[in-house]
């Protein structure tokens, strides 16, 4: 059976359709790919998103240190996030809810080797931090049943049974 590969296809299809957000934004921080998966984590379609600054999901607290890290990694070409270390910040929706998310970061190199911009690879993690949290404060609370818990996760996924869970 002789199958051709085509690697254009491949790559396309690979940063359109991941499961992940994959997000590339130029060397002045405006958003030049946005794929699918990034509409589906911050709400905003490609076009609403494609043009404007990466502040559209960036808290406005974090907004100065985020920017002196994005210039540094445009100077240097280098982060320790595109080696295997991820990233873990709050974001923005574009209905102003705030997520958690954790990210891989990679330079993009011209042909001459400058840097022209910064690709990322996120995943929307605010379920699995939010119940951090509340494993957390359970344990904070010595309350071994932690009933906050069980009341959150019966509200968020119907699958809890309340009464399962002795609430």
């Amino acid at each position: 059976m002789n199958v051709s590969f085509n690697l254009d296809r491949f790559y396309w299809t690979l940063a359109h359709d991941a499961p992940d957000a994959v997000i590339y934004a130029d060397a002045n921080g405006l958003i030049r790919f946005w794929n699918s998966a990034a509409v589906r984590v911050f709400g905003f379609s490609e076009s609403q998103a494609l043009g404007q600054s990466l502040d559209i999901i960036i808290p406005a607290n974090l907004r100065a240190r985020h920017w002196t890290g994005y210039a540094e990694a445009l100077r240097t070409g280098r982060t320790r996030y595109g080696a295997g270390e991820l990233l873990a910040v709050p974001a923005l929706r574009k209905d102003g809810a705030r997520i958690s998310v954790e990210f891989t970061i990679l330079p993009i190199r011209g042909d001459n080797g400058d840097v022209l911009g910064m690709a990322a690879i996120l995943r929307d993690v605010t379920t699995r931090f939010t119940e951090r949290l509340f494993r957390l404060s359970c344990g904070l609370v010595r309350d071994r049943g932690c009933r906050a818990e069980r009341r959150w996760r019966a509200q968020s996924d119907p699958r809890f049974d309340t009464l399962a869970l002795g609430t």
